[in-house]
């Protein structure tokens, strides 16, 4: 199983419930659209002690799942769309949990 994990540091006027809550929904949204697809969560509440805005886990059935989601017509319009125009910075990492 291939972990992803992104966060997000979103711009300033941007950082609002609104912005936050629809990307939430439609990164969840993508649960069931996409093959080798196992987990897509996104957390938009935090703790004070937090330095970024929003989180999202995935899991995939393995390493080509991931490229294929990477590249998917229905990620890609999701993130030009509800994602990439809001964010300030992004940082990733993907791992392999067995």
């Amino acid at each position: 199983m291939v972990k992803h994990i992104i966060l997000w540091k979103l711009k300033d006027e941007f950082n609002t419930l609104e912005v936050k809550s629809q990307m939430k929904e439609k990164l969840e949204g993508l649960h069931g659209q996409i093959e080798g697809l196992l987990e897509i969560k996104v957390q938009i509440e935090k703790l004070e002690s937090s330095n970024v805005d929003v989180m999202l886990y995935s899991a995939f059935i393995d390493e080509a799942a991931l490229k294929n989601y990477a590249t998917h017509e229905k990620h890609v319009f999701v993130a030009d769309n509800f994602v990439r125009p809001f964010t300030e910075l992004r940082s990733c990492i993907d791992y392999c949990e067995n």
